[in-house]
């Protein structure tokens, strides 16, 4: 495998990035950046990804600042169909509130969401689809490829659970009128992804959280692009744009993640925005591990399977033993005990 396939393949693996399958052999996250790939882990796949951050704002209209830290995380589950996948995800925060005007301080600790859902791949350009190369013209295979414009499309749909009544109401620090969230409330999202050659991807996110049983529906919109720089290691850039009557934002978030091995990812990033009613800093660090016992439908091969086929198609195994001498050895040893026998 050439650098250019191997740099492509980390990419798509590292931020759930897949072009012709769900499963994959190294762990796909969703991790550090907040959007959502378009494929799922994959069938018996369970995955966590979790992280800490720290997060600094300070509102300059109401004199008002809050600092504090917490943790995020996410489980994910693929049942069912590969393109199926189900998951709970959300974050505790704790920290202090400070009043510059009064003088008071007030601590704050509690959930900022919990919501659970589940995912579904609902279109795939790349579906029973094979980009076979030209042997007879570079050219017409380096010219721009129309399909990669085209890109997977994925439904999400689940349900907030505030069983807390948190002060973080409506993803705003700053709970200025004293508001409520209800007990549960719909979160729905559909997701777009194109895998473009030389290691690219872009995902796009439309949200609609909080909707149709509060008064205060949350619109959101995720942009991001991920570019692999060598075989371990990827980089990302992001911007949402929120619109709420409670708290709108439009942030910007930086990073990278680092494979550790294939079933485990290490991840650093960080998120600013550009205004101060409340400015946004925030640093977040964390990992992704998944314990793998995914079966292929189609053979009911487990991965160790598929990568040990994969491995004598291209001719790895046979290498392997060329060099060891095994197979000449034992050879030998099976004739001298014949002839010993005579």
């Amino acid at each position: 495998m050439n650098l250019l396939k191997k740099i492509s393949l980390l990419t798509i693996l590292l931020f759930s990035y897949c072009s012709y399958a769900q499963y994959t052999e190294t762990i796909n996250s969703n991790r550090p950046g907040a959007s959502s790939g378009a494929y799922s882990v994959g069938i018996n796949v369970i995955q966590g990804e979790a992280g800490l951050f720290y997060t600094k704002n300070k509102h300059e209209l109401r004199n008002q600042d809050f600092g504090g830290a917490g943790i995020d995380y996410e489980f994910r589950y693929g049942v069912w169909k590969e393109e199926f996948e189900v998951n709970l995800s959300g974050s505790f925060q704790y920290g202090i509130l400070n009043d510059n005007v009064s003088g008071v301080r007030t601590k704050l600790g509690n959930f900022r969401s919990n919501t659970i859902g589940a995912k579904y791949l609902f279109y795939d350009p790349y579906k029973n689809y094979e980009d076979k190369p030209n042997l007879f013209s570079w050219e017409a295979n380096h010219k721009f490829k129309w399909r990669t414009l085209i890109p997977s499309i994925a439904a999400y749909a689940g349900m907030n659970f505030n069983l807390t009544n948190t002060p973080f109401v409506y993803g705003s620090n700053f709970n200025f009128k004293g508001i409520e969230e209800p007990t549960i409330s719909p979160k729905i999202m559909i997701i777009t992804q194109n895998n473009w050659s030389g290691g690219w991807v872009f995902t796009m996110n439309f949200i609609g959280d909080r909707v149709f049983m509060t008064d205060h529906p949350i619109y959101s919109y995720i942009l991001t692009l991920t570019h692999a720089i060598n075989q371990d290691m990827a980089v990302f850039a992001e911007h949402q744009g929120i619109r709420n009557n409670i708290y709108a934002d439009s942030l910007f978030r930086f990073g990278g993640a680092y494979l550790f091995n294939q079933d485990m990812q290490l991840d650093l990033g960080i998120t600013l925005n550009t205004k101060n009613t409340p400015s946004v800093f925030g640093l977040n660090v964390g990992f992704s591990y998944r314990l793998d016992f995914h079966v292929d439908p189609d053979n009911e091969n487990s991965a160790e399977d598929e990568q040990e086929k994969k491995d004598n198609k291209a001719g790895k195994n046979r290498k392997k033993k060329k060099k060891d001498g095994s197979g000449q050895k034992e050879q030998k040893n099976k004739k001298d005990e014949i002839d010993f026998d005579e």
